[in-house]
């Protein structure tokens, strides 16, 4: 997690994410809440299933365009859009605008909110530098998601008792613009070789694919099916803060309870990190997520309801954060915002089942019958997918972190995806202490090394001519020209490497026409680069008294 917290990147995405969970939730809130101010809880049904029902639609397509177009720039103008978005309503409420104005921006404020994560779970495999960095991003999103689900709604529930719904949608329109800001100059990795940037057909093949991979497609439907719980929650949790005497900010309150619940599963979640077997959390994430709101269905006070929501949310970010983690491990990385956005539109039509789904059952008998009720519905769910659920882990192995750190070199970029994938199973993970030689000029070439984590040294004849970051990789001229190392290379920092030996490099770099190609540019970049350096050196060392006669610098092979 130290690591994790030194990655700039990393830091400046969770930031923004957990102002976007906030704009969500609290977004959310201030409209349920303008809504049933103005009709009830039938208003407020209204409002949600009228931002649902195009999100349910749309959201496979917007959700899927960090499959085709570099994912934080996807981000970046989902950001934006959202931003715009929630300006307008809170610009519309705060004039007492048309309520049919409001319904027609509240559709569009939810699709560009469709957006964000399949582009966040896109994004995060290539910015972090490890499988277990991925792991602990993801439990790290989860606390700042939850403390984000803690504090907005209290700050929204605050300034719906100041001044209502307008005061509360301006706020969330001000974290929204911080979210984009964050995010602004993070592109992200390009979109997959061979990918049409435009072509909508692939997104059907995408969507039809996971259908096809079973422990992707469980995933997907165990993780929507629980909105249909929390489409319900959000409007039950307006009833019931009424019916508790709770006031208009009530809603928030209780809101920020299931969010405060999500901050106590830090040591839970933390516990994720490394852990080769995610299902057992997810099942357990389920079962305690649900229990409490039933238990609260037969027994309501203002402090149970409190109490027993917190423990709900606990059990819900544990479960979240093991199933993302466990879908971005099973779906191929050609298809992960296509699987993210197929989530998007189960969360939307989940969301809406709930909405649907909540008014019958407190028409029928209030809010504790419709909190037995949605809750005995996902908890039938879960167990009818158990089975199914528990072979998940054996098939949680695609190296999505290593491909989308291989896709960062240009080397590679052009290689299709399955050669990726092969190339990424061929990995050695090293870790060099600062000082290190990795390799040393003169030598024979065996491995060509990627950079995941710090700083390498090249030196050429002792002085060094270059350091090289993250995303570059290194030992690739004597492979591709079978000579001996032209440079000694060392760990300027304490770094962390992955191996890719001859035969596979060579394999995949001259098996593939553009690949070549640009492997022999790189390849001359390099020894112009040397070449330099080396001249660079001997003018220096010639330009005072007793200089040495100039040496011209020897020739290396055509790289051609």
């Amino acid at each position: 997690m130290a690591a994790t917290a030194r990655n700039r990147r990393l830091l400046r995405v969770g930031a923004a994410y957990a102002a976007f969970i906030g704009v969500e939730a609290g977004a959310w809130v201030a409209l349920l809440v303008y809504a049933y101010q103005r009709g009830g809880a039938s208003a407020a049904s209204a409002i949600a299933l009228v931002q649902l029902i195009p999100s349910v639609a749309l959201a496979p397509w917007v959700g899927s365009l960090a499959d085709r177009h570099p994912a934080g720039r996807v981000l970046f103008g989902g950001y934006v859009v959202t931003a715009l978005s929630v300006t307008a309503i809170a610009v519309t409420v705060a004039a007492d605008g048309p309520r049919v104005l409001v319904y027609l921006l509240a559709p569009v404020l939810n699709l560009t909110l469709c957006v964000a994560r399949p582009a966040q779970a896109t994004l995060l495999p290539a910015i972090v530098r490890s499988p277990e960095e991925l792991a602990a991003s993801n439990a790290g999103q989860g606390w700042l998601e939850s403390i984000s689900n803690l504090v907005v709604p209290l700050l929204v529930g605050l300034m719906l008792a100041i001044d209502g719904p307008a005061l509360a949608l301006a706020g969330m329109a001000a974290l929204a613009t911080l979210a984009a800001l964050l995010v602004a100059g993070i592109p992200g990795a390009p979109p997959f070789a061979g990918g049409d940037p435009g072509d909508a057909d692939g997104l059907v093949a995408g969507l039809r694919s996971i259908a096809s991979q079973p422990a992707a497609l469980t995933l997907v439907l165990v993780l929507g099916s629980q909105y249909i719980l929390y489409g319900a929650l959000d409007l039950i949790f307006v009833v019931l803060a009424m019916d508790l005497g709770m006031g208009s900010g009530g809603a928030g309150y209780l809101t920020a309870a299931m969010g405060a619940g999500g901050v106590l599963a830090i040591v839970a979640t933390a516990g994720l990190v490394g852990t080769r077997r995610l299902t057992p959390a997810l099942m357990a994430g389920g079962a305690l997520a649900i229990s409490p709101l039933i238990v609260l269905g037969l027994h309501a006070t203002s402090i149970s309801a409190l109490t027993l929501i917190l423990i709900s949310g606990l059990g819900r970010s544990l479960f979240d954060v093991s199933g993302r983690t466990l879908l971005q491990r099973t779906v191929r990385p050609t298809l992960l915002a296509s699987a993210f956005a197929a989530l998007e539109a189960l969360l939307n039509a989940g969301l809406a089942t709930g909405f649907v789904l909540a008014p019958v059952l407190i028409a029928v008998g209030g809010a504790p019958l419709a909190l037995i009720g949605t809750g005995a519905i996902l908890l039938a769910m879960l167990l009818a997918m158990s089975r199914r659920l528990r072979s998940l882990d054996a098939s949680a192995n695609v190296p999505v972190t290593e491909i989308h750190l291989l896709r960062s070199i240009d080397l590679f970029a052009a290689l299709p995806a399955p050669t990726l994938e092969t190339l990424a199973r061929s990995l050695t993970r090293l870790r060099v202490a600062a000082g290190t030689v990795v390799m040393r000029q003169g030598d024979i070439g065996e491995q060509y090394y990627v950079i995941a984590g710090g700083k390498l040294d090249v030196l050429r004849d002792g002085k060094r001519i270059v350091t090289r970051p993250r995303g570059e990789g290194v030992g690739e001229i004597a492979l591709i020209q079978d000579t001996p190392r032209t440079a000694t290379v060392s760990a300027r920092t304490d770094a962390e490497l992955y191996a890719l030996d001859r035969e596979s490099f060579l394999l995949a770099v001259t098996g593939h026409v553009s690949a070549r190609a640009s492997a022999d540019e790189l390849v001359r970049r390099r020894l112009d680069e040397m070449r330099r350096a080396h001249e660079n050196v001997e003018e220096s060392e010639g330009s005072g008294f007793g200089s040495r006669p100039r040496v011209e610098p020897r020739a290396e092979r055509d790289p051609g």
